[in-house]
Order: structure tokens, then sequence, then C-alpha cells
């Protein structure tokens, strides 16, 4: 006999796990959440927000030394490296705390402990038996690694948890992999004054964004003194006394310290899915359009489910997959939206920032679209000019026959917060008439937007 029965018990409370739970509690479900850590998973922890923090005390630093630029004389003449990282620590808590404000809130119950399914209808935690009619795997991903080949050890060669907690800046920093988290990393470490060589595998930095907007992070992050190599693997890593070696381009090099950024691995082990007749596939678990799995009442979102390892896009999955169970039970009358995966917004928060939304250029033209391109740079923004972040530029891709927004793509300051503007316009159906014809406040950096929108058609006004 179950211990504990409930109608859905959600596994992992990440962003896309209490989400989850929260929308179904309003949907009417008596609802747990199983969570053997922090409750906010590894982005509210260990991810996106703790990073942000440590971001902003990069530009913090930036912003003093160029104080003399505004009228002011200041002069750095301490870093408090303790405290960067206390502070980051400190507003990962405040939310983690937020969350158990919400599960109360939303009478969600947190089942403390790691869950083991021992049927479709119960699983075990900490030994205690919870029953439920629908569940959901929430569980995440962690870092990955290849062992024996690109191995963290937790001193000297670093996971991103590992990164975020140092005890102390290091004099110099091999970044492994030149993705969103290796770019937000070496931008942190290099904005303090750790001499960074950032190594990527792939042609390019930042690889899914467009290339023109690739190339131009590439040339702000080298302007910073980040040393960055493309196209080269690493081989042969290892701790040598107290100096990370590594081969790169055939060259030996050492270093103080490493972080392997070289992806994710979903944590699919020890949950009992094979019971299920659930089979994850390359450490993911295959799911439908609605989210549930090979077993019909058991459900999966998130990081756990594959790219893109976005915690905006698992919490989007967890209500969606909320809204189907309630579908499925009668409590909805109408089936929910499926994932628009062709509009999910992309953002790394580097200096300067970079995000995107639809199809890049290339992969436009690859699905045989005529496209229409308009850039606008930063350059000829007044707000720009103003706040001193001259550099960047906004690139949109239409559809030439139809003039559908097909792209966007952005780099320089605020450049996470405007993309969202771009996203609703394409959930909305926008076409470039409706960019180049809307009202957009000034001074402002978005209405960079309306002159990118203009310059498809060589009519931008101000640049």
């Amino acid at each position: 006999m179950a211990d504990m029965t409930f109608d859905v018990v959600v596994v992992g409370a990440g962003p896309g796990g209490y989400v989850c739970a929260i929308r179904a509690a309003q949907l009417g479900f008596k609802v747990a959440v199983v969570e053997k850590d922090a409750l906010g998973g590894v982005c509210l922890n260990w991810g996106c927000i703790p990073t942000k923090a440590l971001l902003k005390a990069g530009e913090v630093k930036r912003t003093i030394e160029h104080a003399a630029d505004f009228g002011f004389e200041a002069k750095i003449t301490k870093i408090d490296f303790a405290r960067v990282i206390e502070r980051s620590r400190e507003v990962a808590g405040k939310l983690s705390k937020g969350v158990e404000f919400l599960m109360k809130k939303n009478k969600v119950e947190v089942v403390r402990g790691t869950a083991k399914f021992v049927s479709d209808t119960e699983l075990e935690v900490g030994g205690k038996r919870v029953a439920f009619k629908y569940a959901v795997v929430a569980t995440g991903a962690r870092a990955k690694q290849i062992k024996g080949v690109l191995e963290a050890d937790g001193e000297y060669i670093w996971t991103a948890r590992e990164a975020m907690v140092p005890k102390a800046l290091p004099k110099d920093l091999l970044v492994i992999g030149g993705g969103a988290i290796g770019v937000e990393f070496a931008s942190f470490y290099n904005a303090l004054g750790c001499k960074v060589t950032l190594v990527e595998a792939q042609e390019r930095i930042v690889p899914a964004e467009d290339e023109e907007i690739s190339k131009l992070l590439k040339k702000e992050l080298e302007g910073f003194g980040i040393e960055i190599v493309v196209g080269k693997g690493c081989q042969d890593l290892r701790v040598s006394g107290s100096q990370v070696t590594v081969v790169i381009d055939g060259k030996k090099r050492s270093f103080s310290r490493a972080i392997l950024a070289i992806g994710v691995s979903g944590n699919v082990e020890g949950l009992g899915l094979e019971g299920l007749k659930v089979f994850p596939e390359k450490g993911m678990v295959k799911v439908d359009k609605m989210y549930r799995t090979a077993c019909p009442n058991v459900y999966a979102i998130g990081d756990v489910i594959g790219a893109p390892w976005l915690a905006h896009v698992a919490s989007h999955e967890g209500v969606i997959a909320a809204e189907h169970m309630a579908f499925a039970a009668g409590k909805g009358n109408h089936e929910p939206h499926a994932m628009r995966y062709d509009n999910i917004p992309g953002c790394t928060y580097c200096t300067p920032q970079v995000a995107s939304t639809g199809l890049t250029e290339a992969a436009a033209k690859a699905k045989g679209h005529e496209v229409k391109v308009g850039r606008y740079s930063y350059q000829a923004n007044g707000k720009a000019i103003a706040l001193g972040e001259p550099n960047g530029m906004v690139k949109v891709v239409f559809d030439a026959r139809t003039g559908e927004l097909l792209g966007a793509h952005m780099i320089g300051a605020e450049a996470t917060e405007m993309i969202s503007t771009f996203v609703l316009g394409r959930h909305m159906e926008a076409v470039e008439q409706d960019l180049q014809t809307v009202c957009l406040p000034h001074p402002t950096l978005s209405e960079m937007m309306g002159e990118a929108a203009l310059a498809a058609d060589g009519k931008a006004l101000n640049g």
C-alpha cells in the first residue's frame, strides 16, 4: 500500500519541474514534487541565475575602469573575489527559497529524496511508496564529460559547478567549449583579470548562431584580450602537479585551471525507466509532442529529453505537459498547443550579449527561401552611443517573396532583453511591413529593430 497518493508527481524541481507542478496544481490536481537537492534545480542554483550575478560583477568592474569616459575619477584598488562568489550564492539562495514559497502557495507537497519508478503508478522515494495517476520526469542534465579524455577532477579541471565557486581567481584559465556556457565563463573570468584561452572544436564560437554574429563576437572577445582557438580540439588533458596540461593544435600548454563546457548529458540513470518500457537513447528520454513517453501516463520534459537545453524551454514544456494531463483527465476542454521549436529565443550573456530566434541566414537559404536581409549597427543608434555601448548589430532575415520574418540575430548591449520583441513578432506572424511601419520609441536601443527591418529594403533612416 502506498504511503502517499497524488494525482501528479513531478520528479525534479528545476525550472521545468516546479513550473509543471504549479500549473498542474492550478488545474485542480493534487500534486507533489520530488527533489533531493535545493529547489530550483541547476538553473536557479548552479546555472542561469548565479552565473548572471557573476557576469554582473564583471560588468561593474568594466564600468568602473571606464568611469573617466563619463567624467568620474575612479580606481579599483582591490577585488574581493570571495565576496563576488558569495553574492552569486546569495542570489541563488534567495530564489530557491522563493520556489519553496511558490510550492506552499500552490499547495504542492515537496517530497525529499531520490525517486525510482517501481511501476507505472508508483514511485519509491526514501523507502516510501508514492502513488500517482500521472508522473513527470524532469530530472535535468549534468555537465558532459568524456571519460579518460575530457574529464573533470573538481579541483583543477572544473565543470560549470566548480567554476562558480572557486576559492581564488586563477592566474590563467582554459575554457574548453565555445558555446553559450563557455563564452559566458570566458567573459566573466576575463573581466576580473584572468588570462583566458577559449578553445572550440568547430570552426567558430557560438556555432548555433548566425555566422556574422559569431564572427563579431569573436572579434569583440579578442578585443578584451581573450585568446580564441577555433577548429581545434583538446587532447591529453591532465593534471600535472599544480597545473593543467593539454595539447592544442599539436602544442603542449599549461594552465592554472580548466573549465569543461562541452555540453550536457541527461540525468536518466537510476530512475527505473526500463521497467516502464521507457528506454533512453544517448542520455535522452524520447517523448511525443505532448511530452508523453512510451508509458502514456508518464511524461518527460526539459533537459532530460534533449536540446534545446534552456530553462525557458523546460518551463514551457512543463506547462504543456500539465495542460495535456488535465485534458486527458477531463479537466480541460481543449488539447493544449504544441511547442514551436522554430521560435525559441537563444541568449548568451557574455559581453557583448548575443540573442537570436528563428533561422540563420544560411539555414534559411538551405531551406530554399529567397532571403532579404536587413542589418543595423549599434554605432548609428543614439542611445547606444550615450550608453557608451556602440559595438553591435541587429540583423533580420525575411522571406523575399512573402515578407515573413524568418529569423532575427543580435549582438550588443541588452540584446537578450530586446530579442523578446522578435520572438513575439514571429509568434504573431509579423511580416516585413509590420516591422517597418510600427512606431517605436526614441531614444532606445529597441528602435534598431525597426531600422534593421527598413534596411532590408535600403530604407533605414538613421544609418
